[in-house]
């Protein structure tokens, strides 16, 4: 079972994620978005991410580990 959060809120929970992983410090997470017809589970995608000084293959590399991670504890709200 996964918890719920608000768009905010995740975002939040993402770009801090992102900026933990190695060579992605100065990285971010704008917004998160809802995937369309998912209704349980990881219905919520990063759709884009801000480089900063990052290498895109760190950025590459961190937001499939986010996403794949935080998808398994926390689901977007209505």
């Amino acid at each position: 079972m996964t918890t719920g959060k608000t768009r905010a809120e995740l975002t939040e929970i993402a770009e801090a994620a992102l900026r933990s992983q190695p060579g992605c410090e100065t990285a971010s997470v704008p917004d998160v978005r809802a995937l369309p017809n998912v209704r349980a589970g990881r219905n919520w995608e990063i759709p884009n991410v801000v480089l900063g000084d990052s290498l895109i293959s760190d950025i590459d590399r961190a937001v499939m580990s986010v996403h794949r991670r935080l998808g398994r504890k926390y689901h977007l709200r209505d």
